[in-house]
């Protein structure tokens, strides 16, 4: 659905001088994924971001939207485009004077919808966004969070293909976010609309999103699937992103323990998260096991477990339990 290819951004800041806001970009998003772009501030994320509908025109590479690439149409043409792709602003972009409901008409007016048709589309938006009772309201009269639902309902307004979300959440409070981003996940279920984000925090990319790239310094540094790259972090500001999430935990966080058997981080995914996989498989030896550490969550909508686990037992039972383990797709590494 999305293609950025050698995408780079170059901003002259004098006669002899310039900055590279992106270098060597190249991203895939795939039709009805919601993928995640992390980064610090200053990373190039909101450039990138903006490139997809050329409200930044990169200074090189390729957008491809739905098949069509964009830096070779016309103004005309691209302009239509634009409407296929929504987008959802940080501090909200709402026009201040008009009600929650002339502020989701707006571009179904520059569209020119017939009066029926677009009184029909904005009663629906108002009803998926949860704003019917609040449609005569003005911006000043609602919460952040409301504000951002009618940015999102504007965003659906044409319908489109593709939904942009620039920091969409960094300017509400944690009960707040939640909701906008359960709302994030409702669209992308029952619209099957395409979604890439962007963000400072990896709470949001593990609630919502399929895949992830990190970016760091206008370039792409990791990218895998969410689940991948939150358990097995390879660049160092991807593993500073998932160490400020609370539950996670790795090698040295068990250096305290003093075991005298063979510690292990054991990942489990999916169903096996609740199933009793290393009970079952344990007492089938003669070792036996302590846990020292422990959580489960979700990665979106898939569960996922770690522990840290001392396994006492001679060496071949050991390894039988270890072998026997990843043999039923569980993650096992000694440490």
């Amino acid at each position: 659905m999305i293609d950025l290819i050698d995408i780079e951004k170059v901003y002259q800041t004098g006669k002899k001088s310039s900055f590279i806001a992106l270098r060597g970009i190249n991203l895939k998003v795939d039709k009805g994924e919601i993928f995640g772009v992390i980064g610090r501030s200053g990373a190039g994320k909101s450039t990138l971001l903006r490139s997809v509908n050329l409200l930044e025109r990169p200074t090189g590479g390729t957008v491809i939207v739905g098949g069509d690439k964009l830096m070779a149409l016309g103004e005309k043409q691209l302009q239509e485009k634009r409407k296929r792709i929504g987008m959802i602003f940080q501090h909200f972009n709402l026009l201040t004077t008009v009600t929650v409901r002339d502020n989701i008409a707006f571009p179904l007016r520059i569209a020119k919808i017939s009066t029926n048709q677009m009184k029909a589309r904005v009663d629906e938006l108002l009803e998926l966004v949860g704003l019917t009772e609040y449609q005569h309201h003005y911006p000043k009269q609602l919460s952040g969070g409301q504000k951002q639902r009618v940015g999102i309902a504007r965003a659906l307004a044409n319908d489109p293909e593709v939904l942009l979300c620039d920091e969409a959440t960094s300017a509400l409070d944690p009960q707040t976010t939640e909701g906008i981003l359960t709302l994030l996940r409702e669209i992308n279920r029952k619209m099957g609309i395409t979604i890439l984000l962007i963000t400072h925090e990896m709470g949001v990319i593990r609630s919502v999103c399929d895949r992830v790239a990190v970016m760091d310094h206008g370039q792409i540094v990791e990218s895998g699937t969410v689940l991948d790259v939150f358990l097995h972090p390879k660049n160092k500001i991807t593993r500073e992103f998932v160490s400020e999430v609370s539950d996670t935990f790795g090698s040295e966080a068990v250096g305290a323990y003093q075991v005298k058997g063979q510690m292990v981080r054991i990942h489990f995914r999916g169903d096996q998260t609740y199933e009793p996989v290393l009970y079952e498989t344990v007492r089938r030896t003669n070792a036996t096991f302590a846990i020292l550490q422990g959580t489960v969550s979700k990665m979106k909508d898939v569960p996922y477990g770690q522990l840290i686990v001392e396994l006492r037992g001679s060496d071949a039972e050991v390894n039988r339990i270890v072998e026997e383990l990843g043999e039923q797709g569980l993650e096992v590494s000694r440490l």
